[in-house]
């Protein structure tokens, strides 16, 4: 059996690193740039660099952006009352394609999930709840809060968590409607379910509360 060369290998090794690559899809991927013109190789090449040199996240909601803020939160003409809770920036990218939501974005970086050891701490939620308070202090406090974090045990459970600590500090804290498959992830789901999901959202009850 001949032995792969070492940059090739290389490369398939990092490729198969990449989530829902596996070592097949990843040797597939890496024959594909190997016959590939050499312009379309050196493109990705300087794409890959491009977003390690010049991708950061917003100094404000997280959301992935080239400067200290994001567009989205820079544009004056989003809602500033409404803020959506999301896990990842993808999330933002498919809830932007429905067009049926234009308030402000805080991206949390991932759910609590103790299994993974992953607790609150590990999130943006600190700076979530320091962007309500000083909404608060402001004396002009969000009307609403949307928490749209996937429909997983994970998401439902930081949805979860983030009602208890911000009931009675926001107008409404609601819950993105089960339009979305329990499992699913946001940035899977198309324009019109998502819109669905949205205009159905709820109030959500927290416990002692009445």
């Amino acid at each position: 059996m001949t032995a792969i060369v070492e940059p090739v290998a290389r490369l398939i090794e990092a490729l198969s690193r990449l989530p829902g690559i596996g070592p097949k899809s990843a040797q597939r991927l890496t024959y594909h740039l190997l016959r590939a013109p050499e312009a379309e190789a050196r493109s990705l090449a300087a794409a890959l660099v491009a977003v390690r040199d010049e991708v950061v996240f917003c100094d404000v909601c997280f959301n992935i952006s080239t400067g200290p803020e994001c567009p989205i939160c820079l544009d004056p003409a989003r809602d500033a009352s409404r803020l959506c809770v999301v896990e990842e920036p993808l999330d933002v990218l498919a809830l932007e394609r429905s067009g049926a939501y234009r308030g402000r974005y805080h991206v949390l970086h991932g759910a609590i999930s103790p299994m993974d050891g992953i607790g609150p701490d590990r999130l943006r939620i600190r700076e979530l709840l320091g962007r309500v308070a000083d909404q608060e202090r402001e004396g002009a406090p969000f009307v609403e809060v949307v928490l749209a974090t996937n429909p997983t045990l994970e998401g439902e459970a930081t949805a979860m968590y983030l009602a208890e600590r911000l009931t009675g500090h926001v107008g409404s804290v609601t819950r993105i409607a089960r339009g979305i498959p329990v499992g699913g992830d946001l940035e899977y789901a198309d324009e019109v379910t998502l819109v669905r999901a949205l205009q159905g959202r709820r109030e959500l009850e927290v416990a002692g509360e009445r």
